[in-house]
């Protein structure tokens, strides 16, 4: 993508298939931990199509040749905690060298707006491709404080990945930064009552890490 501000629904049946068995209630902790990790290295893939790249010169055991390197800093990536930490692994597959950071927010049970307790980024954070990682954007509000952590210490090339969201959510974060990429494995019906996404999966930190 030359042009930043996209919004990028993944339709690919493999994506959809493991969104499915997310939302199941059955699905059990170890294999939703599981599918989480294996949906956002795949979301991964495409969202890392435009990383920057230089020719270096190695020796094959049949010559010597210019071939393409990843250039520049390495990849940062910045889960929301807690439930964006599932989504780490599965991106470190891809990049094992990417640089890891942290966004903590909680939310106000009857406000809904987020609270930030912690934020940590990688040095260097403004010459980085950042890649935001939430399973959910539910209201946005989480998810525009967390872009607004990282610009405001200097992080501009940024990346907003969740895997399910809803509509208010989406337009709320991107009426707020139009200037980033969003990568969505499926965008849901509606917000309820209790700003929980319909259909969902429910509560995805509870789920990846096994508690009420």
């Amino acid at each position: 993508m030359a042009e930043k501000g996209h919004v990028m629904i993944m339709e690919h049946p493999l994506i959809q298939h493991k969104i499915s068995m997310l939302r199941d209630k059955r699905t059990g902790t170890n294999e939703f931990r599981k599918l989480v990790e294996e949906i956002a290295a795949m979301m991964g893939y495409e969202a890392l199509r435009d990383l920057p790249v230089e020719e270096m010169e190695i020796e094959t055991p049949i010559e010597v040749c210019r071939t393409p390197f990843i250039a520049g800093k390495k990849l940062a990536l910045v889960p929301v905690l807690r439930a964006g930490l599932g989504m780490v692994s599965g991106l470190l597959t891809l990049v094992p060298s990417a640089r890891v950071g942290h966004v903590g927010l909680y939310r106000d049970p009857v406000t809904h707006e987020p609270h930030e307790y912690y934020c940590k980024l990688p040095e260097a954070i403004g010459e980085r491709t950042i890649l935001i990682l939430d399973p959910m954007l539910a209201t946005g509000g989480s998810a525009v404080a967390a872009v607004d952590f990282v610009k405001r210490q200097g992080g501009h090339n940024i990346k907003f990945l969740c895997i399910i969201a809803a509509p208010e959510g989406l337009k709320r974060l991107t009426g707020a930064h139009p200037d980033i990429d969003v990568y969505c494995g499926h965008l849901d019906r509606c917000l309820n009552e209790r700003a929980y996404i319909c259909p969902g999966l429910g509560d995805a930190g509870d789920r990846i890490f096994g508690t009420k």
